[in-house]
């Protein structure tokens, strides 16, 4: 677990640091990716680039893991404060996304070293 766990924080800086290829580099070619403003999922390297590059004009996300377990089916969670804020660097108002300030789960599920799905789900 722990080489999963090393690439899920690489990711995770590389995201901050909006390193789209950095976080790329550690998706399989056809990874299932959750659409966390829209619901769904958007499905290979060119969209979720698309997805965070729309994002990312929008808001400005910051996601810091503070642990990571595995399931019993194998997939690693990892509970992160995820912070919003507009482009300016001010709390979010009145927006028209489900993105906001809590505590959420990632659920990465890998395959060949690589992510090959993300959800996300609420932390109880």
């Amino acid at each position: 677990m722990d080489g999963d766990i090393e690439t899920l924080k690489r990711i995770y800086i590389s995201f901050n640091a909006r390193d789209i290829d950095g976080v790329l580099a550690s998706l399989a070619e056809d990874v299932a990716w959750a659409n966390g403003m829209d619901g769904g999922h958007v499905h290979g390297h060119e969209a979720v680039r698309a997805y965070w590059t729309r994002q990312w004009s929008m808001i400005s996300p910051h996601v810091e893991p503070l642990a990571f377990h595995r399931t019993a089916d194998g997939a690693i969670v990892a509970e992160v404060r995820q912070s919003i804020r507009d482009l300016q660097g001010n709390p979010l108002q009145d927006q028209t996304h489900g993105l906001k300030d809590k505590m959420i789960g990632h659920v990465f599920g890998f395959r060949d070293g690589k992510v090959a799905r993300f959800d996300i789900q609420d932390v109880a």
